[in-house]
């Protein structure tokens, strides 16, 4: 789908794109909230600034996206590709990722508080100075991961995601909630 097209479906009040076809489009800065983008291929996009909340990008391919300080806040990510994809500064506040697939993306400063991490793939990402404040990481793969200077005060954790993860100086812990068993 072209880029025209997609903005003048959106303005006339259409917010239902699944499956679509936007690989490498460039979408930088523009309000597309509240838009249905399930299993829509945007890999490569330029997302960047981009005010995306409330959106449903659930089982989409973002592979190598640009979502440099998008606002996503409350959108479904859940089981999205979004390997290599930037999310410096991004607004993920009550966002639901769980089974997300975050291999090596780069979330510098983003804002995750209260979301849903629980069973999601961030071996390998960078997710130094991000906010985890109250955020689920139950069952999520934190291996290899980046943590300098993050805040995850009051996220619920279990052992597992914890173990082999080095914890660096600045790393904000206080008050996690640990579930899990007796």
């Amino acid at each position: 789908m072209d880029f025209n097209i997609l903005l003048s479906r959106y303005e006339t009040g259409e917010r239902d794109f699944v499956g679509v076809n936007l690989h490498k489009v460039n979408l930088r800065e523009v309000d597309l909230s509240g838009a249905n983008f399930c299993g829509a291929d945007l890999s490569g996009a330029d997302l960047s600034q981009a005010n995306l909340s409330g959106c449903n990008f659930s089982r989409a391919n973002l592979t190598d996206a640009d979502l440099t300080r998008a606002d996503l806040n409350g959108a479904n990510l859940s089981e999205i590709n979004l390997i290599g994809a930037d999310l410096i500064n991004a607004n993920l506040e009550g966002t639901n990722l769980s089974r997300a697939d975050l291999r090596g993306a780069n979330l510098v400063r983003a804002n995750l508080t209260k979301a849903n991490l629980s069973e999601a793939e961030l071996s390998g990402a960078d997710l130094s100075g991000a906010n985890l404040n109250q955020a689920n990481l139950i069952e999520t793969n934190l291996n290899e991961a980046e943590l300098n200077g993050v805040n995850i005060t009051g996220a619920t954790v279990t052992e597992k995601e914890m173990s082999g993860v080095i914890m660096h100086t600045g790393l904000s812990h206080k008050w996690i909630t640990w579930a899990g068993g007796c």
